[in-house]
């Protein structure tokens, strides 16, 4: 496994499964925005208080390749980089069957943010980005 800034582990719960006995693909898309706020915690940041500030964090793409499958009672390591393009905030995101170490998806999600409903360039992005690189 490569290194990452953030790492949670999660366990797959019987009612994320489809009809094949394996994560339904649009559970892997809440894994990792699930993973995304906790890291956003613990860099102190979160999105309710950032709402009522006025700044809101958008998702503006995600790019997701599964590779193998969870089933139920899976243990898996959600991790995450992150990079800055332009105005927008890229997470780099890997989701790791605990058991194997194997890859099960791949994702990129490309954020903006919203400051009193106008698109802005990033600027809150380059403050939080500061508080990983400590």
């Amino acid at each position: 496994m490569k290194d990452y800034i953030y790492k949670l582990t999660i366990k797959v719960r019987d009612y994320e499964c489809d009809l094949q006995g394996v994560v339904n693909n649009s559970n892997y898309q809440r894994y990792m925005e699930h993973t995304r706020h906790e890291f956003l915690e613990s860099l102190g940041e979160n999105f309710g208080v950032m709402h009522e500030k006025g700044v809101d964090a958008f998702v503006s793409r995600v790019d997701i390749q599964f590779k193998t499958s969870l089933k139920s009672g899976d243990s898996f390591i959600s991790c995450l980089n992150v990079s800055k393009e332009g105005p927008k905030l890229v997470f780099h995101q890997d989701i790791y069957r605990k058991s194997d170490m194997k890859l099960s998806a791949r994702g990129r999600v490309e954020t903006v943010v919203v400051e009193n409903g106008v698109l802005t360039r990033g600027e809150y992005f380059d403050e939080l980005l500061k508080k990983v690189n400590k």
